[in-house]
């Protein structure tokens, strides 16, 4: 079953169940796949890897937003913002901790035979194409960094 798919039917899932904050946060979802299956120059088609890639920039949304309304002592908006961002999360793969990505990312230097932080971007692009949705563009840009000042 297709990421779009999975979606549509966790919408009728919070429906049924009455869950206003997991269907809105699906319903956004939805509408912004949608958008990318329409927009211009789209092939009518959204595959899996676009799907988790608007997921994943819908739940880095949530969270920065979150971190706004609670420096504006708004921490009701701030917990709406974080429910949603796990409602969402739940349709990500599981994320690496810094230890499983370590060794990852020492394997990927080596391979490309990086040996000085000059060559950090390409590291931090090669690490995210493999490591696409697995882990956070940040926590890799910091473990690259780590590693090659090290």
């Amino acid at each position: 079953m297709s990421l779009f798919d999975e979606i549509s039917n966790g919408i009728k899932e919070a429906m049924l169940a009455r869950d206003k904050v997991r269907l809105e946060a699906l319903r956004g979802v939805k509408k912004e796949f949608l958008e990318a299956k329409t927009a211009k120059g789209a092939s009518g088609e959204l595959s899996d890897e676009q799907a988790l890639k608007i997921i994943q920039k819908m739940v880095k949304q949530r969270h920065e937003s979150a971190a706004i309304f609670k420096e504006n002592n708004r921490p009701e908006m701030a917990e709406a913002e974080l429910a949603e961002a796990e409602a969402l999360s739940a349709y990500l793969p599981k994320q690496l901790s810094r230890e499983e990505l370590t060794p990852i990312i020492k394997t990927l230097i080596e391979k490309l035979g990086v040996s000085d932080a000059k060559q950090m971007g390409r590291v931090i692009g090669a690490a995210q194409k493999e490591l696409a949705g697995k882990a956070e563009g940040k926590l890799i840009s910091e473990v690259v960094k780590e590693l090659l000042n090290a």
